[in-house]
């Protein structure tokens, strides 16, 4: 495979979700979204299917596609992260394979999954198009794909507001696309579009800063910048602030389901 940009940006992923992996499974916004019943209701997986969650994280999509199919493989970049969801999911469930593996470039041989799902991860990878690339590559023809996560606003200066204020909260953020970008790669593997949906999330400040800041400075840099926006930037994130103090602010997220061409999956 051909060198990539990233190396970095990787090792700040591990040490970031290292550190905080406890904190992803407990997550609000990633253990208890809508967005989960309904990525199943949208997938209607199949009993006799294999699927593969990239980046699983606190393993929230795993937990919720495992009483639906035959195995699923969750692999995770980070090998503390994923042995802490291994901890609090074998338990539960005994057909999920955890694997340390990095999202642009799987261990897995081509054609062999039914589905492969990325939920609230892609922003942190530095190669997004090679990420698509690779889940196209292990899907079987007719597999489907599933991504959900935080996008950026086509206006220039929205985006790069949202981005640099992720990247001052998170340092293992890499960047936010915007979703006419996802489509151009996901075109370019050959994946059809079988429905999506653009809608606003809202992150309660507090929690969400501290669940990645280091120290109060940190906080303090995020806080300043998001009070320090125009009006109409405000009014786009929908900036909740009071007494000096941000309670809440609204962000874009896609979710979207492909099919690789190719045979229908059955």
């Amino acid at each position: 495979m051909t060198a990539r940009k990233g190396s970095e940006e990787k090792a700040e992923v591990m040490k970031q979700f290292g550190a905080n992996a406890e904190k992803y499974v407990a997550s609000e916004s990633h253990a208890k979204g809508e967005d989960l019943p309904q990525l199943v209701q949208w997938i209607q997986p199949k009993a006799d299917w294999v699927a593969l969650d990239i980046a699983t994280g606190g393993g929230h999509v795993a937990k919720s596609l495992a009483p639906h199919v035959r195995e699923v493989f969750a692999t995770d970049l980070t090998k503390a992260m994923l042995a802490n969801t291994a901890n609090h999911l074998k338990k539960s469930f005994s057909n999920i394979t955890y694997v340390v593996a990095d999202a642009e470039d799987l261990p897995f041989l081509e054609g062999t999954f039914d589905l492969v799902t990325c939920r609230i991860a892609p922003h942190h990878f530095p190669n997004p198009d090679q990420y698509i690339a690779e889940a196209a590559r292990v899907l079987k023809p007719g597999g489907l794909f599933l991504m959900i996560d935080n996008v950026a606003p086509e206006e220039e200066e929205l985006a790069e507001y949202l981005n640099t204020f992720e990247k001052l909260r998170d340092v293992s953020h890499v960047a936010s696309l915007s979703v006419s970008k996802w489509e151009e790669y996901l075109a370019d593997e050959g994946m059809v579009e079988v429905q999506s949906q653009l809608k606003k999330k809202t992150y309660k400040f507090p929690a969400w800063v501290e669940r990645t800041a280091e120290d109060s400075d940190q906080i303090k840099r995020v806080h300043h910048y998001i009070t320090s926006a125009s009006k109409e930037i405000k009014e786009y994130f929908q900036v909740d602030a009071a007494a000096g103090e941000v309670k809440s602010v609204t962000i874009d997220e896609w979710m979207t389901l492909h099919q690789k061409g190719g045979m229908e999956n059955e």
